[in-house]
């Protein structure tokens, strides 16, 4: 592990110095990556400075025992001994942890698509459930939701719905939510009391900045309407709604939330480029499968991920066989506990394949 925290020291103190090269800052994009490079590492490199103080003070305690004749003096160094080795210990559990290499869109916003899967209308009603979830999460972690693009059915279901959540730190929790999410209950629709069996997918992508997915406005064909639904007669009578298709891809986004046909605009380009910037992720990875193995559950849209069972009151995660008896309350987005455990379980696969 020392080899490993001298390559971290070098590497941080190689970005300090081409930080101060004035080549370096006369590129905006060049500096900007390196400065939030500098920025993730910087509490790491302040941790190995502190490891590397303890080992330093262990080894003058330890030579203060071996040559000292006085005993009190040697007293007060086998107590503070004692004190650095359990700080030691600490240090030498969480530093293989920083030391993980980072998801490198672990600060991202997100964009979050929730479709109703398998069990018809129970399907959209379950899908509402899960999209109310989400919200909820985001109110208690400060993040921000808004909505896209929805179809809703008549009985209040969603059939699909894209949303962003804008807040810090947003897809290192929410990227493990990924995956088709089931649910057992009996539906307001079955007059027989019987318990069915619906899913829904949720797909989770990091929001994709400019640099990262170059669009050709050549390839794109924008289209504007009137929106429909509810929103008054300016909304209504005005070609605010704005469709986008990205003609190499076939990626469609389409917006009509907002009044003005410019920040509908906006909204869609923004679900667009993380949906192309997706795209290429999943073909990239489909021919690198065995890394995969190494993340908790796949990500794989067609992996069932999580049970929500209404009769027994509890929820499963089916990657990590962690089941809670606290449906309403995870309903409610209270959902730490399962993401926390997710966290953990992922940390661990990667250090055991690190080691």
């Amino acid at each position: 592990m020392l080899e490993k925290l001298r390559a971290v020291e070098d590497h941080f103190g190689e970005i300090e110095s081409r930080l101060g090269d004035p080549s370096t800052i006369a590129d905006v994009e060049k500096f900007t990556a390196l400065t939030r490079e500098h920025a993730a590492l910087e509490p790491i490199i302040k941790k190995v400075r502190q490891y590397r103080r303890l080992l330093e003070q262990i080894d003058e305690d330890k030579t203060l025992l071996e040559t000292s004749r006085d005993d009190d003096l040697k007293l007060l160094a086998a107590e503070e001994l004692n004190d650095l080795r359990h700080a030691k210990a600490e240090l030498d559990a969480e530093l293989p942890l920083l030391l993980l290499p980072k998801d490198p869109n672990d600060d991202r916003n997100v964009i979050m698509e929730i479709r109703g899967g398998v069990g018809g209308e129970e399907a959209t009603l379950f899908a509402g459930d899960v999209f109310r979830m989400y919200t909820r999460y985001a109110e208690r972690q400060g993040w921000r939701v808004d909505v896209v693009e929805s179809n809703t059915t008549t009985l209040g279901g969603i059939k699909e719905i894209s949303f962003t959540v804008d807040g810090a730190g947003a897809y290192s929790r929410l990227k493990y939510e990924s995956g088709i999410h089931r649910v057992q209950r009996v539906p307001v629709t079955e007059s027989g009391g019987r318990i069915h069996t619906s899913a829904v997918t949720v797909a989770v992508m990091p929001e994709a900045a400019e640099v990262d997915v170059t669009i050709n406005p050549a390839d794109l064909r924008i289209d504007t309407y009137c929106a429909s639904g509810a929103g008054g007669q300016y909304v209504n009578r005005t070609e605010t709604a704005v469709r986008i298709v990205h003609l190499p891809t076939g990626v469609v986004v389409q917006c009509q939330d907002e009044k003005s046909q410019l920040k509908n605009k906006e909204k869609a380009m923004r679900v667009l480029r993380a949906r192309v910037k997706d795209l290429a992720l999943r073909e990239q990875t489909e021919a690198i499968a065995a890394d995969r193995k190494l993340q908790v559950g796949s990500g794989d849209r067609s992996g069932r991920i999580r049970t929500y069972n209404f009769p027994q009151g509890r929820v499963t995660d089916h990657r990590i066989g962690l089941t809670l008896h606290k449906l309403d309350a995870v309903l409610n987005g209270d959902l730490d506990e399962i993401i926390n455990a997710l966290i953990t379980a992922d940390r661990a696969k990667k250090l055991s394949a690190a080691n």
